[in-house]
């Protein structure tokens, strides 16, 4: 076999080599491209799952801090009224307790800043509870009175607004003048 033919199998050789090795690095390229891809969409569903996780525990929170605030009102009205503490007494314990299980979900997993806000919220609500309970049992402290209870209610409210905001604020949601 002289050299020329030699050289001519041997390019061909080559060229048929680095034709299937394209095709094999193209391929391999592809499916890292496609890998990237996967990981990238299974992130971007994770990261969704979790605001919708969040917002959900938003929504529960805020409705309960709502609820809580609403029966510790109808409690101090009961007391105004002298008209016994039954169904208004019932009523705060059941918004208390569920109050109780948002917030120890929220303490999972809310981010910092809301969750301090939310602590606030929490103290102020069993903060108003106690001063409520006392005037009911006729046990009272020094400072507790129903114009007390009245002050605390209108502060509980504007900070449960501030907490809405700020959690609207986490969830990225477009502030157009709220509203109570």
């Amino acid at each position: 076999m002289d050299t020329a033919m030699a050289s001519g199998l041997w390019i061909a050789a080559v060229g048929v080599v680095g034709t299937l090795l394209s095709s094999l690095l193209t391929q391999r390229a592809a499916d890292g491209s496609r890998r990237r891809e996967r990981v990238e969409e299974r992130r971007e569903q994770e990261r969704r799952a979790g605001l919708d996780a969040r917002r959900d525990t938003y929504v529960a929170l805020n409705t309960a801090c709502r609820q809580y605030l609403a029966a510790l009102t109808d409690q101090m009205h009961a007391l105004l009224n002298a008209d016994g503490s039954g169904a208004s007494g019932r009523r705060l314990t059941e918004a208390r307790d569920a109050h109780r299980d948002c917030y120890a979900e929220a303490q999972l997993r809310v981010p910092d800043p809301v969750l301090d806000l939310a602590g606030t919220v929490n103290h102020s609500l069993s903060t108003t509870y106690g001063m409520l309970m006392r005037l009911d049992r006729g046990d009272t402290r020094p400072g507790d009175s129903l114009d007390a209870v009245r002050a605390d209610i209108e502060a509980l409210w504007r900070q449960v607004r501030l907490l809405r905001q700020q959690m609207r604020a986490d969830l990225g949601v477009v502030n157009s003048g709220e509203g109570g």
